[in-house]
């Protein structure tokens, strides 16, 4: 089975430490180095020689130091090398304008934050599911 590889962009540690816990137990998912704002997205994903060890999906937090997710999304939409990734804006609020300026720069899915590991699990199988097509989707999970 092919795993999905996933970077993620989490500048907030406890944030971090659920995303990596709660991907720990699933077997369809390797977590990449986690970095901690768009800059080292972009630091990290230059140091990758080899073009098929590059991220199948990429999750932005959107509030972070440097580059917020908005920010590294249009750097990464903008760049050839980079623009087919799909990338997910995931944000502890999640406004309509989140939404809309995320869909607008080519973001293929903007979540709110979940807060349980079923909520991390239906993030993730909703990212796989999203960014595996071309089309923008919204899902909310409250925490």
């Amino acid at each position: 089975m092919l795993k999905t590889r996933i970077l993620l962009a989490e500048d907030d540690l406890d944030d971090q430490e659920f995303f990596s816990d709660f991907m720990q137990d699933r077997d369809d998912v390797i977590l990449m180095p986690i970095v901690e704002n768009g800059e080292s997205v972009i630091q990290l994903l230059d140091s990758i020689v080899n073009t098929d060890e590059l991220p199948h999906i990429i999750v932005l937090d959107q509030n972070m130091p440097k580059m917020n997710g908005l920010q590294t999304l249009q750097h990464l939409k903008n760049s050839e090398r980079y623009a087919r990734i799909p990338v997910c804006i995931y944000s502890t609020y999640t406004d309509e304008t989140l939404i809309k300026n995320g869909s607008a720069l080519g973001a293929c899915v903007v979540l709110s934050k979940p807060f349980s590991k079923e909520g991390y699990d239906q993030m993730i199988d909703t990212l796989c599911k999203a960014c595996g097509s071309s089309k923008m989707t919204t899902t909310k999970h409250n925490r």
